[in-house]
């Protein structure tokens, strides 16, 4: 299964407790100034589930202020986005005098720890699926950052509901994952989150025009991550899901040094190189593994990874897995079909 630790106050002495859980919080987001009416005899418990460099963190824990000052982000700060899944009891925060939010159930609040806030919970215990993942891994400019936090997204709709579902259904049962699994299911997190920053800054009416360009970006991006496979994946597709003209859809690119078509090659290519390097995989043909990841040729892929990485993908698996078999692990006959086939792939062109 993936790493996962846990943490109960209630295995400590009463005066220890409160202490316990403040450098636990530390230790999962960012130092902080914390405060609770029962620190005397404080009751909380965390899983923490480690899949790489995000975390996600179901936690049950009495009332209590979370305080993280300029100070202390001068001293330590891990640059991380935190997310909130509320399920149960209530919160509210505040960054500065000017800017407030209260969460009840079913609603994700969003801080960074890049920036002083202060949130109170409840008189009640709360339950929650937090997740901390790295700002370097959203692609959402860093001026953005305070126009994402302090917002709140519901959980019961949209992709708010989706990512939600995601979580709960991970924190419900870990056991059927594997450590290699940890990497898969980080990315699929940051791609939901995303998701839901771009579609929530997207919804602002006052967004400035470059800034709903970016988050229409974003939008393309998962949406293009999510139908890699498909090998009818065009810009006239990616265009019409999107509801917008071709060519605006080539200016997002452009203003990124990018173009739609490398776009989706590089992805597909990068997918498909996971894939051969992923021991649990090292028995699946490489023509299988092209063709996942939207290469139904072999010849055009075997030339776009060699390109892509100065090596065939067959030499590549050799090195990462010797003993995984002949390179592509396809019949003689199919292997020689599939060498000599060097039509174009669809797409070839644009």
């Amino acid at each position: 299964m993936v790493h996962e630790s846990v943490f109960r106050t209630q295995d400590l002495p009463a005066a220890d407790r409160f202490e316990a859980w403040i450098q636990r919080m530390g230790r999962t987001h960012a130092p902080m100034r914390l405060s609770s009416e029962r620190a005397a005899d404080y009751d909380g418990s965390q899983r923490a589930i480690l899949l790489g460099d995000v975390t996600v963190w179901p936690a049950t824990f009495d009332p209590l202020v979370f305080h993280r000052t300029p100070r202390l982000i001068r001293a330590s700060d891990p640059e991380l986005y935190h997310l909130s899944l509320l399920l149960k009891g209530e919160g509210a925060a505040s960054w500065g005098s000017s800017r407030q939010a209260v969460y009840t159930m079913n609603d994700f609040h969003i801080s960074t720890s890049s920036r002083p806030f202060e949130i109170h919970t409840g008189a009640d215990p709360v339950t929650i699926v937090g997740v901390e993942i790295p700002r370097a891994q959203v692609p959402l400019p860093g001026r953005h950052a305070d126009q994402v936090r302090g917002r709140r997204i519901s959980a019961t709709e949209g992709i708010g509901a989706l990512l939600a579902q995601f979580l709960l259904r991970l924190a419900a049962d870990t056991s059927c994952y594997r450590p290699a699994d940890g990497p898969r299911l980080a990315t699929v997190v940051t791609d939901l989150v995303s998701a839901a920053f771009a579609h929530a800054l997207d919804a602002d009416p006052d967004l400035p025009p470059e800034s709903r360009d970016r988050t229409l970006a974003l939008r393309v991006k998962a949406f293009v991550r999510h139908h890699l496979g498909d090998p009818e994946l065009t810009p006239a597709t990616i265009a019409a899901a999107h509801h917008v003209s071709r060519s605006h859809l080539y200016r997002l690119f452009r203003a990124e040094g990018l173009t739609v078509a490398s776009y989706i090659r590089d992805q597909r290519l990068e997918h498909a190189r996971r894939d051969l390097l992923d021991p649990a995989r090292s028995t699946t043909p490489i023509h299988a593994v092209a063709a996942r990841w939207g290469f139904p040729r072999a010849a055009e892929f075997t030339r776009a990874f060699r390109t892509a990485y100065g090596l065939p993908p067959s030499e590549l698996r050799a090195r990462e897995h010797p003993r995984s078999g002949p390179p592509g692990d396809a019949p003689p006959s199919e292997r020689g079909r599939l060498a000599n086939d060097t039509a174009p792939g669809p797409g070839a062109s644009w």
